[in-house]
């Protein structure tokens, strides 16, 4: 039975039911009606704490001042001139600073999309060309878009891929190294390095041969799968893996890209450089844009190889460069000292609270493991979606990742004082679903 905050939701959720597709996901009511900063309202006048951000997209908040200036401005001289058949300034200058605060150390070039799941198809069909070769690695959990290409390489839920198969192109699934959840690791082993032993002595081994592997696709922190950090050894030996047989390391910072973990990107925290990027979400503070970057000498695919109608569309762009100054200008810092205080509160309420198995994260990309039982571990997933539905209705919008994981995803200028708020409601759920 939904429970509905006013009569405004449930008229408009009624009139979506009948004209809009019922493949979305929506997890609770909420009919958003106007949003400033970390605070939204919804069509009946009810305040909320918005600790999703339209799913780690509006990175500087809802409607910043400096962003919505350069949307209007830039809507005012014009809004479309295909950046794949023409040339417009603002395209050239985003393109400049991405590859300014692209996480290589050579000159990067970039190809514009609309989405994440577009610059995905963009990093795998670019892999596909400069090494011509079929094959990919990608990992258990991971989440990489729903288009046909894209979906070859999610394994995230299996209503995502049910009734689309085959797929292609051609990906192998390997487990992703989970500190918490360890499963090729013995007692006391090294999970990152006992994935990248499996890989190479099972996968290698036995079902593709290394020298045709374009490529391997990986999140840097696993966002759908269930905020999944892992341990320091995997990346360092995976990208030794790589230099050893000529694979390009392709990582997704769909999610956890643009400041997301109080650093531009979030393989920045593992020490290595990555062959390719895919970027999107947050990118443009909620304008639709991604992109994929690469080493110049990568992306040197012809002209009419790949191309994109709508991206890097100027109005997105103008965003996407206000977006960059304020993230630079003080919220990426604040990412980073806003996350530690987040996931210090969070783990202060473990002793009150045993269905909190697990806190991790980086800056302000947290998840909160919701368990049956600390010692056993056992997922709890019925409790973290009626902890997530509570959360709404005393104005805390929270969203799931993975199976029984809590994801806290504010916009990286939050405030102490809403941080400080939403603490207090999160907690304050507790005593109606732990009764």
């Amino acid at each position: 039975m939904v429970r509905y905050r006013g009569p405004q939701a449930k008229a408009f959720i009624e009139r979506d039911s009948a004209v809009v597709s019922p493949s979305y996901t929506r997890g609770y009511p909420f009919v958003m009606e106007r949003g400033r900063g970390t605070e939204v309202w919804d069509v009946d006048g009810n305040r909320y704490l918005d600790f999703s951000s339209g799913v780690a997209v509006t990175s500087t908040g809802h409607s910043h001042p400096e962003v919505v200036r350069a949307i209007q401005d830039q809507a005012e001289r014009f809004l479309h001139m295909s950046g794949t058949d023409f040339y417009y300034p603002n395209q050239i200058e985003l393109a400049e600073q991405l590859d300014r605060i692209a996480p290589m150390d050579v000159p990067a070039r970039v190809f514009f999309t609309n989405s994440g799941t577009e610059a995905i198809e963009a990093a795998v069909k670019l892999a596909m060309y400069a090494t011509e070769r079929p094959y990919f690695v990608a990992f258990y959990g991971g989440f990489h878009g729903r288009t046909l290409g894209a979906l070859a390489f999610t394994a995230s839920q299996t209503v995502q891929r049910c009734c689309f198969n085959p797929v292609s192109p051609p990906v192998t699934h390997i487990p992703y190294p989970d500190p918490y959840r360890p499963i090729l690791a013995g007692p006391g082993g090294d999970e990152g390095e006992a994935v990248i032993r499996f890989l190479e002595d099972v996968v290698f081994a036995r079902k593709i041969c290394p020298e045709e592997v374009a490529g391997i696709l990986v999140e840097p922190i696993q966002g759908e799968g269930g905020y999944i950090v892992p341990p320091p050894s995997f990346f360092p030996a995976l990208r030794r893996l790589c230099d050893k047989y000529g694979i390009l390391l392709i990582v997704d910072e769909v999610q956890s890209g643009m400041g997301r973990t109080g650093k531009w990107f979030a393989i920045e925290h593992e020490g290595i450089e990555p062959d390719i990027v895919a970027v999107a979400k947050g990118i443009a503070s909620g304008m639709p844009l991604g992109a994929a970057l690469a080493p110049q000498e990568l992306m040197s695919w012809p002209s009419g190889s790949h191309a994109s109608t709508f991206g890097g569309n100027p109005v997105s762009c103008a965003a996407a460069l206000a977006t960059i100054r304020l993230l630079e200008n003080g919220m990426i810092d604040n990412a980073a000292r806003m996350g530690g205080v987040l996931r210090q509160r969070l783990r202060e309420m473990m002793p009150d609270h045993p269905c909190i198995g697990d806190v991790r994260g980086r800056g302000l990309m947290v998840g909160v493991e919701i368990v049956k039982d600390r010692e056993t571990r056992e997922r709890a997933p019925e409790l973290r979606t009626r902890i997530v539905s509570e959360a709404f209705y005393r104005g805390l919008l929270l969203l799931g990742a993975g199976p029984n994981t809590v994801r806290f995803v504010p916009p990286l200028n939050v405030s102490s004082e809403h941080l400080d708020e939403a603490l207090e409601l999160f907690e304050s759920v507790f005593s109606t679903v732990e009764a």
